[in-house]
């Protein structure tokens, strides 16, 4: 009888590559065709109605019931014009994915059954907020939450084969007020760094009275033939190979990196991309990854809301086209051991309403101290909540890819490249004071001179957590199936908090006398020196670095629930308290979230280990050593001599020998996981699962891996890394 990995594999082998039914070959002809974008708005509402939206989604101007009406009539009528029976709130819980419930327009009535879809269904909603992660906040019985609507996130249209949804954006918070999402915190956070960062802009150019957080986010992720992944109880519940002996062929050759795009692959990103397209997703660039099937897929940039609730639309859509194509998206950061991971690089910058970049470098002095400005002030906001930051991309599955020679180590350290760094070490041992002259262009004489600092001035580090690439910065930490708010909330948050600070201090010398821009670069050659250790621009992977970043004073915290600390420290609590992000109790329960999340699951994963390897791999073994045994014997009773079996018994004691040691090291694991399960305080249980069940994971595979490389390859239950990596 065959068994399910040789079906498998047979189903993988003949897949035919779908035919797609592209929507033009223009893209500007149907880009947003289902996002009620400005555009539809400014076709749909009145003109008054239209410009309250505006200032309510450009300046968070509050919404009369009146005009909520409105809105919600013209979202109805444009979205049943698309043939859309049914909406929903479509919203961001903790639990990592994205959640909603339909509800029709339809509605009965004394004149007959008719489509209706009030303001106050548009702006809030009451789902049962008992069952989603709240770490605390809400008991089982007190089921109420709020789902509010986000205007600033524009509403789109949800389809299938089955019918279209419109989706409403919306933050999701209890009863009580406290949120229970990711993007609540993320909207407090950008209005934090828009009112810091305007303020500071008001000393270099009085028109700016907006700075919008700039995000493009670059995807990476595997794909794997829907067939093989079905055939492996790990990956369909852990995400990942626990199991499996890397193939005689990986990525050493470095082949697939930027290769020729797989017909079958290539059918299914123009599939995911087109329906991307079609709800405003500013898709623009595909390629081929390092490792064997994985693959990237990067938009352009937007406003850092958009641009994440964006990026979680199309982890969904992804996941969804890819069941049209028989594929699996493994969003895990390291679904292969043995090849790099995936991460989520973010590329974050701040924005004016004039249209300046605030992280790019200018071509005079005064826009290069402007530059400085919000450049420095980054640095200083990183240097002072590097375990913070840290703690933002925290999480069981990150774990594996930080420091693993593929990915930013655990140490949080900012790359500039060799200019940057030169005019930052120029400005802090400068001793001389700008003249005090009036015209501009003398403004810096008496200092030595700052070059022009150009785009891509510098190589790219690509072992840095966080590096300047020209006129960003590039978080390149996150993890690939994480929900990018968590660290962008943070990110927003201490450059917003940083830059309070620096305006206090500069208009405490301006009082007691000093000149404006004397002023600025005192600060800022203050904050330069104190940061300085966490610039660093050699190989982050290297352990000298690991040697040298403990004498700097900076953390290399390795396992997520000791980073997981930082989000409970007096700092963090004083820092998103006094910005009005979070309360003291909102960073209790995210922290009992996080770690009941870290714990969880690898609670799964040590009972999938236990299964795969009591149900399917110890009795293929078996079977395998049996048909050794019979061989022998056969041997035997035909008179050969001890050489002639030397073999076969020589690798029935190799068997047994591996066999042995597995299954005595599965018992013990399991044994310690119930042990652990007993423990009641979070964060001591999330810590024992990591440094007490997890540390047998190792051995379990390496034993489970030996006996996959000797027994019978037709015997062997799952399938193999190479089939996994390479039938595509």
């Amino acid at each position: 009888m065959k068994n399910l990995r040789t079906i498998a594999v047979k189903e993988a082998q003949n897949r035919i590559t779908p035919e797609i039914k592209l929507n033009s070959a223009k893209i500007s002809s149907f880009f947003g065709s289902n996002v009620f974008d400005r555009k539809k708005m400014k076709e749909y509402l009145s003109k008054d109605v239209f410009q309250k939206l505006m200032s309510a989604i450009n300046h968070g101007e509050v919404l009369n019931q009146e005009d909520a009406n409105q809105i919600a009539a013209a979202m109805k009528a444009w979205a049943m014009e698309k043939g859309v029976t049914h909406y929903t709130h479509w919203f961001q819980p903790l639990t990592g994915s994205t959640a909603e419930k339909h509800d029709s327009f339809f509605e009965p009535s004394g004149d007959g059954p008719i489509e209706v879809f009030a303001g106050s269904a548009l702006v809030q909603q009451e789902p049962d907020a008992s069952s989603f992660p709240n770490g605390g906040i809400r008991n089982t019985f007190e089921a109420r939450g709020y789902t509010a609507w986000d205007p600033t996130s524009p509403a789109f249209i949800m389809e299938n084969k089955a019918g279209k949804t419109l989706c409403i954006p919306t933050v999701f918070v209890s009863y009580t007020g406290e949120a229970l999402d990711y993007k609540a915190p993320l909207l407090k956070a950008v209005a934090a760094i828009d009112k810091a960062a305007v303020e500071v802009c008001q000393y270099f150019d009085k028109g700016v009275t907006k700075v919008n957080a700039s995000l493009g986010i670059e995807q990476e992720y595997f794909l794997v033939d829907l067939a093989l992944y079905n055939a492996r109880p790990d990956m369909v519940f852990a995400g990942r190979a626990i199991f499996g002996r890397m193939s005689a062929k990986g990525q050493q050759l470095e082949d697939h990196y930027f290769g020729s795009i797989p017909e079958r692959v290539f059918a299914y990103m123009v599939d995911f991309e087109n329906e991307a397209l079609k709800l405003g997703i500013p898709l623009k660039t595909r390629h081929n990854e390092v490792a064997p099937s994985q693959f990237e897929c990067a938009p352009i940039y937007e406003e850092i809301n958009l641009a994440i609730d964006h990026n979680q639309l199309l982890m969904d859509l992804m996941e969804k086209v890819a069941r049209r194509h028989n594929f699996k998206v493994l969003l895990h950061e390291k679904p292969y051991a043995g090849i790099n991971g995936s991460g989520k690089h973010n590329n974050w910058s701040l924005i004016t309403d004039t249209g300046k970049n605030l992280l790019a470098p200018g071509k005079t002095p005064k826009n290069n101290l402007m530059f400085l400005t919000f450049f420095v002030n980054t640095i200083k906001a990183v240097h002072e909540h590097a375990d913070l930051l840290r703690a933002s991309i925290a999480s069981v599955s990150n774990d594996h890819r930080l420091g693993a020679n593929e990915a930013p180590p655990a140490i949080i350290s900012i790359f500039l490249g060799s200019q940057l760094n030169d005019v930052l070490d120029e400005i802090e041992s400068s001793r001389a004071i700008i003249n005090k002259v009036k015209k501009e262009d003398n403004l810096w004489l008496g200092i030595p001179k700052i070059p022009q600092i150009a785009l891509d001035n510098t190589d790219r580090n690509r072992t840095s957590p966080f590096a300047f690439t020209g006129n960003k910065f590039e978080l390149r930490a996150v993890g690939s199936s994480a929900n990018s708010s968590a660290s962008m909330t943070v990110l927003n948050a201490i450059v917003a908090d940083q830059l309070n600070k620096f305006k206090l201090e500069v208009d405490k010398l301006i009082k007691k006398g000093e000149k404006k821009d004397v002023a600025i670069l005192t600060i800022i050659r203050k904050y330069i020196k104190e940061s300085k250790n966490i610039r660093f621009e050699g190989n982050g992977y290297s352990d000298e670095w690991a040697a040298e970043a403990q004498s700097r004073g900076l953390s290399n915290i390795k396992t997520t629930p000791k980073a997981l600390d930082a989000y409970v420290s007096e700092k963090t609590m004083d820092l998103f308290s006094s910005l009005n992000i979070f309360s003291k109790r909102e960073l209790h329960a995210r922290h009992e979230i996080m770690l009941e999340n870290f714990y969880k699951k690898l609670q799964i994963e040590a009972r999938v280990m236990g299964d795969v390897t009591n149900s399917q791999i110890i009795p293929a073994v078996i079977e395998y050593q049996n048909k050794l045994i019979e061989n022998v014997k056969g041997l035997k009773e035909i008179g050969l001599n001890n050489d002639a079996i030397a073999a076969p018994l020589s690798i029935i004691n190799k068997i047994s020998g591996y066999l042995g040691v597995l299954k005595n090291t599965i018992d013990t694991m399991l044994e310690e996981r119930k042990k652990v399960n007993k423990i009641e305080d979070s964060r001591e249980k999330a810590i024992a699962y990591d440094e007490k069940v997890k540390v047998y994971f190792d051995a379990i595979r390496y034993n489970a891996d030996k006996l996959e490389q000797i027994v019978d390859d037709s015997i062997w239950p799952l399938p193999k890394f190479r089939e996994l990596l390479f039938l595509k």
